[in-house]
Parts: C-alpha cells; structure tokens; sequence
C-alpha cells in the first residue's frame, strides 16, 4: 500500500456553479508536500500546502483536508470511459495502490511516510463541477450507481508526504460502517441510514444531517 502520486490544485474558472474558480485540476507535484490540519471549513484552506477549494460552504476544512483516490478505481474508470485518466483527475490530493480506500471504515487511520497520520472521515459526494470537469453527460448518477467515492481524511499528526510514501493502517474501529456503506446509504439506499450512526468519528455536520433524516 502507497501512495503513487500526491496532487495539488491549479485554480480554473469555474462557469458549473455560481462561484469564480475551482480547484478541482490536480497535478502531480514533485518532492514532499507539508500537510497540516486546516482547521474549519469556510475558508478554503486544505490539508496540503498549496492547495485550496473555492467553493467554501462545501469543501474544504478539518473534515476534508485531504482527498485520497485509489489508482485501482481510476483504471476501471479509464476502461468504463474509454478514456485516460492521470493521477490527480478526479481532483484527489493523493492517488494510492494496494489500498482499499472505499472499504475503508470511518475513523481508520493511516499512517503515510515517516510522521503523518491521516484519519478517513467521510465520502466525496459528486457535484456539478466534478461533472463539468469531467465532460460527461449523466456522469453525477453514473458516478453514483458505481460506489467508488474515494475517501476524505481529517489530519491527526501534521507531517509530510511524496509520491511513494507507504500507506500503513494503523487504527481500525470497532464497527463495519465503510466510507462506500456511507455512500451508499446518504445516496442509494436510505434504508442503511441507522447503522451509520455508530461511526461517531464521522463528520458532526453529516452526523446531524443522519439524525434528522432518521427522525
């Protein structure tokens, strides 16, 4: 399990939603990037130095600090579009192998390279600038229907990290609830709402969204 690239954004206009820029074009970088905890959302800031979102009621802060893609996922991509995808396409920080990052249970924490420690928090939801971006039509259900979400993480110990850095689990909660059954249940299948609420290390603004859906 490592990490084969790490990725960070280069803004771009962002005519898909009622805001000026995105930072979903994520680029390989060379060397070692600083991550740090970025503190709450609304601001823009990220885990990554570098790196910032746009859309800030949205994205960004503690919670989505850094977005991580497994390489695995984005090759069936590649075959199902009949495209190229490079690392970085889908706007994730880091691109993994050897890691199941959609089976990763919610509050599992990975330790990257020598010192940093990142905690999974939460799935990416799909929203028009990720569709915009991509070019496909239809492509928020598609995306959807597969469960392949990729997992947002919160930062636990600051460090850093570089294309190549092994990925070790360090931490495993006592529950199943998945970052792809969180998925599944705010999106396709409501009915697994009430086993998610076991995961308390999930985001307090998802957890109460799941409460209030429940009542």
């Amino acid at each position: 399990m490592r990490v084969i690239s790490v990725n960070v954004g280069r803004p771009q206009p962002n005519p898909w939603k009622g805001i000026g820029a995105t930072g979903i074009d994520k680029r390989p970088v060379d060397g070692r990037v600083a991550v740090t905890a970025p503190g709450p959302k609304g601001n823009g800031d990220v885990g990554l130095a570098g790196d910032r979102v746009y859309d800030v009621a949205h994205h960004g802060g503690t919670d989505q600090a850094v977005y991580a893609y497994a390489r695995e996922d984005l090759d069936h991509w590649e075959a199902e579009l009949g495209r190229p995808l490079a690392d970085g396409s889908f706007g994730e920080n880091l691109t993994t192998t050897g890691l199941d990052v959609n089976g990763a249970l919610i509050g599992e924490r990975w330790r990257i390279g020598p010192d940093l420690v990142l905690e999974v928090s939460c799935p990416r939801i799909p929203c028009g600038t990720f569709q915009g971006w991509l070019g496909e039509r239809g492509w928020i259900k598609r995306f959807t229907e597969e469960v392949r979400p990729g997992a947002y993480l919160r930062v636990v110990t600051p460090g850093s990290v570089g294309a190549g850095d092994p990925v070790e689990v360090v931490h495993r909660p006592d529950h199943d609830v998945t970052v792809a059954l969180v998925f599944r249940a705010t999106t396709l299948e409501t009915e697994l709402l009430p086993r998610l609420l076991v995961a308390d290390a999930l985001p307090e603004e998802d957890m109460a969204r799941i409460r209030r859906r429940l009542t």
